[in-house]
């Protein structure tokens, strides 16, 4: 885990994203998306570090549409960046896994935020609850 590289403004870990072998970061000049970013512009417009800091709470404009951003951008909301970090960490030793063959890991495909916080705090995986369920 590269903690400096941190989180994204619209939640995603840079810090254990795959690519962050040639990748600065979010946060960063090197960014190649830094200028297509929709949630890092409409953050440093607002003056905000991320998106868990909006006063914009039901926000799902750019990355925040998909559930991994918006899920630990709420965890910040709740419990606060240092804590995420700390979860991450905790896990990626567990063997939960970021990123698997490019983009899908085991953070990937949980719809459900209370489920993902669950991952998060716990390391522990549910089982898929099936088609349609809460």
């Amino acid at each position: 885990m590269k903690k400096e590289l941190g989180i994204a403004p619209c939640g995603l870990a840079c810090c254990l994203c795959s690519e962050n072998t040639a990748c600065p970061g979010c946060r960063a000049e090197g960014c190649r998306d830094r200028d297509r970013c929709e949630n890092r512009t409409c953050s440093m417009e607002k003056g905000l570090e991320g998106c868990w800091q909006c006063p914009e709470e039901t926000c799902r404009k750019g990355l925040l549409a998909k559930p991994k951003p918006c899920g630990f951008t709420l965890f910040i909301r709740k419990h606060g960046m240092a804590r995420l970090l700390t979860c991450l960490e905790a896990n990626e030793a567990r063997g939960i896994v970021y990123h698997r063959q490019g983009i899908t890991g085991d953070y990937d495909g949980i719809e459900d935020p209370a489920r993902l916080e669950r991952l998060l705090l716990t390391g522990k995986q549910e089982p898929y609850p099936g088609p349609g369920a809460r």
